[in-house]
């Protein structure tokens, strides 16, 4: 069993590096709002893992894109959220606090934050998708696809555990703790990026394989 995707995976969601951002938007949140938000917030975050694995290579060939160009491109965003993970940001966040003012104007207003911004864009992004578009086209079996959507329910439970314990978390690693955790899979994303990328240039230009 390739444990890769699901390693990759787990380095771009980074549910530990959305903590202190779980935890700002829930603010005054009752026992069972916040409770409600974990959950919808992992069950959403599946939902885009499971959509991208299965129909994301339809999509591709509906507005005609090769997937050597979508590895290139996918590649990037990666490159992209490592090198944010590196400077201690999530690996989807914006570099501005719109997202952050949004969310708390929604919490404000009494709706739902759990899928925008803590679903979408801050756990699984443009190279969320990408990612498990780009895996899904390497699975050669219905097992390996299903395996794959597997990996999506093992991230969404991750997601869940360290929502839940969003608290003691933030408590224990303190800001320090979740800064060196963010650039430690910052890094390892950034060698997987150059890898996925390296791979699509070969597609697209045979020449550089030789």
């Amino acid at each position: 069993m390739d444990l890769k995707p699901l390693i990759t995976l787990l380095a771009i969601v980074n549910p530990l590096a959305i903590v202190p951002f779980f935890i700002h938007y829930t603010q005054g949140f009752s026992m069972e709002q916040r409770r409600q938000t974990v959950f919808v917030s992992s069950f959403s975050c599946f939902v885009v893992i499971a959509v991208s694995a299965l129909a994301g290579l339809q999509i591709l060939e509906f507005f005609g894109i090769s997937l050597a160009s979508f590895q290139v491109g996918g590649g990037m965003l990666l490159l992209t959220s490592a090198l944010n993970m590196l400077n201690a940001q999530p690996a989807e966040a914006k570099p501005n606090t719109h997202v952050m003012e949004d969310g708390a104007e929604k919490a404000a207003q009494g709706s739902s934050i759990a899928v925008v911004p803590l679903t979408i864009p801050l756990l699984t992004g443009p190279a969320t998708m990408s990612t498990v578009v780009i895996y899904a086209d390497k699975a050669k079996t219905v097992l390996q696809l299903t395996t794959l959507v597997g990996y999506g329910v093992v991230v969404a439970l991750a997601t869940l555990a360290c929502f839940s314990l969003a608290t003691p978390i933030a408590r224990v690693l303190g800001k320090t703790g979740i800064s060196v955790m963010t650039r430690l899979m910052g890094l390892i994303l950034a060698a997987l990026a150059v890898e996925v990328m390296s791979d699509g240039l070969v597609k697209l230009f045979p020449a550089l394989g030789h």
